[in-house]
């Protein structure tokens, strides 16, 4: 019910059963408990009672770790068949895990992967739930406070534009500046996909009002509605295609705003299979089974944020 907005049609589809089904089950399970989780409007369902945004949370604890008992079950009868189930932004969805998923079907033809897209509160409720295995976060980590977040890679910002934008004549004289940027229409990602902070804190820093017109979480659409002549787009640098963008113009923004941080993220003291091991180590090849062990038994982020220091980064 919760993962489908309280709609009991949607979550009877979902389950492969009938809305009275669904009704039964969750008036056997409050009566179990002995109390009510949801409030109710003559038969319609409409919100969460307090108890039940206290018993919910940990009724999907319990049911992600009946996943981990099936993955412990299914790893002894078939090591190298599976699921592996990742959240992830499109821009890496589109531009750094092709390869990576490429290369791991070629290692394990049995196993199947899926990609699921949401806002990091979505994604990060999904791993919670045991939804997904992974989530693979830009930035917005506050929400993710409740998972082990491991460190993967570093990526910067850049601005592209069309090639006679007033912009791009300027930058031919110096360096871009964040007073020239704050001159201009900006299209770039939804805030809520990868922090405003990064880019908020920079203009205002300065003192500066960015004139932000268009937020998209697909960087393809901003470079669309760039091409299309509606602002100058402010997009992760690694999301430029040389042959595909060639239209465009790429304006390095690394000096303008703080490089931000990749991170693969899980439930704490949750049960691997070998193949996922095999999959983190591949995104992040520092993240070896026993880096990836140490963080999901460590008691603290203080003592898991040691497991990493003095460790390189690549910069995507």
């Amino acid at each position: 019910m919760v993962r489908n907005n309280l709609n009991v049609s949607e979550t009877a589809a979902s389950l492969h059963t009938s809305q009275p089904g669904v009704s039964k089950q969750i008036k056997q399970l409050e009566d179990e408990v002995g109390v009510q989780l949801f409030e109710r409007s003559g038969r319609q369902i409409i919100a969460i009672t307090p108890a039940g945004k206290d018993i919910i949370p940990v009724a999907e604890r319990i049911l992600a770790g009946t996943d981990d008992i099936r993955n412990l079950g299914r790893q002894h009868a078939d090591p190298n068949s599976g699921e592996l189930r990742l959240a992830t932004t499109h821009t890496q969805a589109r531009y750094v895990l092709p390869a990576i998923i490429q290369s791991f079907g070629d290692r394990y033809p049995r196993v199947n992967i899926h990609l699921h897209q949401g806002t990091p509160r979505q994604m990060a409720t999904m791993v919670e739930s045991g939804e997904v295995d992974f989530v693979i976060a830009t930035e917005g980590q506050h929400y993710y406070d409740n998972l082990v977040m491991l460190p993967c890679s570093y990526w910067s910002r850049a601005v592209v534009v069309k090639p006679e934008h007033a912009l791009f004549k300027l930058s031919q004289l110096g360096s871009l500046t964040l007073e020239a940027l704050a001159s201009f229409p900006l299209i770039t990602y939804v805030f809520g996909f990868t922090g405003q902070s990064q880019l908020d804190k920079a203009f205002r820093a300065r003192g500066l009002e960015p004139n932000v017109v268009l937020t998209a979480a697909d960087t393809d659409v901003i470079k669309t509605y760039v091409r299309s002549g509606l602002g100058v787009g402010i997009i992760a640098r690694m999301a430029y295609e040389q042959k595909l963008d060639a239209d465009l113009k790429l304006l390095d923004a690394g000096h303008l705003f703080d490089r931000s941080t990749t991170h693969i993220g899980m439930r704490q003291h949750r049960e691997l299979r070998p193949f996922m091991y095999d999959f983190i180590e591949q995104f992040a090849p520092h993240l070896t089974t026993e880096r990836v062990d140490a963080a999901l038994n460590a008691h603290s982020v203080r003592e898991r944020q040691k497991l990493f220091e003095g460790v390189e980064l690549p910069q995507l």
